[in-house]
């Protein structure tokens, strides 16, 4: 077994140790989403938290890691005798992104269970965390249904498997830690609410930290246990700690002043339920007791809110989590009473080397990606509009346009039966959803579709010697249903910044419509892409990805002006959708070219664009053209563009709720008709 890196040599990152050791000292918490760039130690600082847990007591052969002072009564393996037992190191538990159903909550034989009336059941990986520590990394990768699946068991702390009627249940207590990186996409709100605290983390920019890091971590690769004995009096006294705080924690009172004090942050901050609540009050107990107190503070409820409370206040994915310091402040000291503001953290632990509580999340800045432009300077009139296709001077950038309020779309859907990842937009064949019909299993059975199994086995029952009431099934009985759901897609946007478009009004409108469809590809589970073009090139501005918000914020900031290389365009979002099919092959495309259809600069513009669409009609590419062209002199440009592609064209106008319903008809229609 490996030696983990020591935990109190994590250099920095006092919040997201803090919050993780919160957790260890009160389980009932409800876990930690650390949300943070790639290289921050999220996943070092998990994976060496399980060493500082303490030991625990099981039952002797027990599969479910049962206590032997209080045994589940509903224990698989159990009923339990007094006697026998074995201590053992807490487990932490890995969950991979892409595990299945069965992995995760456990397998029931379907066939046993028919014809031996037998509960043969294998444990998953909710088992084998319970009294540990479960972990998953990139949970915001992992498919829904699964995130339902763990939330449920760490929430009521028990597993449920249904199969058919037949139902296994055991324990399922356990610390639950997720890591993403919000680059990758984002946690729908209702999943975020479920994890108790959250942390965001970044690289320090403090140069002389940043050596010490690479330091240890070099010292750490060259010799890993002799790197760990050297931290072994800190990881003790850490672990002492817990055990300490563990024992504390019954007898720290949260007193009614301070109870008030949560209260009244939740109602200012306008959090959604009471979750928010009930974590803040176990949050400051467990704060109070980490630092050996046994009354909970101000200053307890002050960082309590700034763990617990920056994730439940999006109100949608393009906002970004944080807290406001100030007004949480003003807060606390209006609903004070006699339990003093605390706000400088100068009580207890100030001089403990581990983390303390001091500094919140809430303290990241709110991100301004957005460029301050001068909005009036910017505001050139329309060239090009019915007349020249440059404006004078093209060649000069132009200050980002803000986006128009988005407004509510229509679904657009691909049209037949696709095979990609769990979504919400397009039919597909799925592991959930309405059953459609049965076929024998290829493998393990997962979904048994009762009728059809019986109607198999039912002609065998006189040759099988049947005689009792029961129905005698074999393994070729067997049937697994097939099931129809929902599928995401890839929605890629190819947007023209030129000059030609650089009018403040009409590209304001055009970020209004896309950013209306990227919240909609948001809640629908899509993956997103941007394509812009201008001037002399086209850029990805963002590679197929689940993070929409991320999409929201390149958009905002794209700059306008120069020429238009519409070839370029098309050829680089055929180049992205190339490589992505290698990627993710079942995953269906639909393109987006948000133009006027002008084209100018290099040799033969019009006629190269012409040519790089067809290769989309060739390939079958659902696409829509979104005509962008004003002023009272249309040339028609963008039409041209959409009967090249294979597409259909539609106004920037019929953008809009009522005419978005029908684009993808409308492309497929177009494409039959062809």
């Amino acid at each position: 077994m490996s030696t983990p890196f020591p935990f109190t040599a994590v250099v920095g990152q006092d919040d997201l140790r803090l919050a993780l050791l919160l957790n260890a000292v009160s389980p009932a918490v409800g876990g930690v989403l650390v949300r943070g760039e790639k290289g921050t130690a999220k996943s070092t600082a998990v994976r060496a938290l399980s060493a500082l847990m303490p030991e625990v007591d099981v039952v002797s052969g027990c599969r479910f890691s049962c206590d032997p002072d209080a045994p589940d009564p509903g224990c698989p393996d159990g009923p339990h005798a007094p006697g026998a037992f074995a201590s053992r190191p807490a487990r932490m538990v890995e969950l991979p992104v892409g595990a299945s159903e069965d992995r995760l909550v456990g397998a029931l034989d379907i066939e046993r269970a028919l014809a031996e009336g037998v509960k043969a059941f294998e444990p998953g990986l909710l088992a084998d965390a319970h009294r540990g520590i479960l972990y998953v990394d990139e949970v915001n990768l992992l498919h829904d249904h699964l995130v339902d699946l763990l939330l449920d068991a760490a929430a009521m702390g028990a597993s449920y498997v249904e199969r058919e009627g037949v139902s296994v249940r055991h324990a399922a207590r356990f610390l639950l830690v997720g890591t993403m990186n919000p680059e990758e996409g984002e946690l729908r709100p209702q999943l975020l609410d479920r994890f108790g605290l959250t942390v965001e983390v970044a690289a320090s920019r403090e140069p002389d930290q940043r050596v010490e890091v690479v330091r240890r971590r070099l010292a750490y690769d060259d010799d890993p246990a002799g790197f760990a004995a050297r931290w072994a009096d800190e990881e003790a006294a850490v672990r002492a700690r817990i055990v300490a705080a563990r024992e504390l924690l019954p007898s720290v009172r949260l007193g009614d002043g301070a109870l008030r004090q949560i209260a009244a942050t939740c109602a200012a901050f306008e959090v959604d339920g009471m979750r928010a609540d009930i974590v803040m009050a176990r949050t400051a107990t467990a704060l109070a007791a980490w630092a050996g107190r046994t009354e909970v503070l101000a200053e307890d409820v002050r960082q309590a809110a700034l763990l617990a409370l920056p994730h439940r206040r999006r109100r949608n994915p393009f906002d970004a989590p944080g807290l406001d310091e100030d007004k949480l402040d003003e807060t606390l000291e209006e609903f004070g009473g006699s339990d003093g503001d605390g706000h400088d953290g100068d009580g207890d632990g100030d001089d403990d080397p581990d983390p303390g509580p001091g500094g919140g999340p809430g303290g990241q800045p709110e991100p301004d990606d957005a460029p301050q432009g001068d909005g009036d300077a910017a505001a050139r009139p329309e060239a090009g509009e019915g007349g020249e296709p440059q404006p004078s001077g093209g060649g000069g950038e132009q200050s980002p346009a803000r986006a128009a309020e988005p407004f509510r779309t229509k679904v657009l859907s691909v049209p037949g039966l696709g095979e990609g990842a769990a979504g919400r937009r397009s039919r597909a064949r799925t592991e959930h959803g309405r059953t459609t019909g049965a076929r024998r299993p290829r493998g393990a059975l997962t979904k048994l579709h009762l009728a059809a199994t019986v109607r198999a086995a039912a002609p065998h029952q006189r040759a099988r010697g049947r005689s009792g009431p029961g129905l005698v099934v074999r393994r070729d009985d067997l049937r697994q249903a097939t099931r129809e759901g929902r599928e995401g897609n890839l929605v890629l946007f190819v947007v023209d910044a030129s000059g030609s478009m650089a009018a403040r009004q009409r590209m304001s409108a055009v970020k209004g419509a896309v950013l209306s469809l990227l919240l909609d590809a948001y809640q629908r589970r899509d993956k997103v892409g941007l394509v812009t073009f201008r001037g002399s090139a086209a850029d990805v501005a963002l590679p197929p990805t689940s993070s929409v918000d991320a999409a929201a914020v390149r958009l905002e900031s794209l700059p306008t002006g120069g020429r238009t290389p519409l070839a370029a365009g098309l050829l680089r979002a055929h180049e992205v959708l190339r490589v992505e099919r290698l990627r993710d092959p079942a995953r269906r495309a639909l393109v987006v070219v948000v133009t006027d259809g002008r084209a100018t600069g290099g040799p033969e513009p019009v006629a190269l664009a012409g040519r790089a669409a067809r290769l989309f009609a060739a390939e079958g590419t659902a696409s829509v053209v979104v005509d962008c062209e004003s002023g009272p002199v249309r040339l028609g440009l963008a039409g041209r563009l959409a009967g090249e592609l294979g597409g259909t064209a539609v106004t920037l106008d019929e953008l809009r709720a009522d005419s978005i319903a029908g684009l993808v008809k409308d492309v497929q229609a177009t494409r039959r008709a062809a």
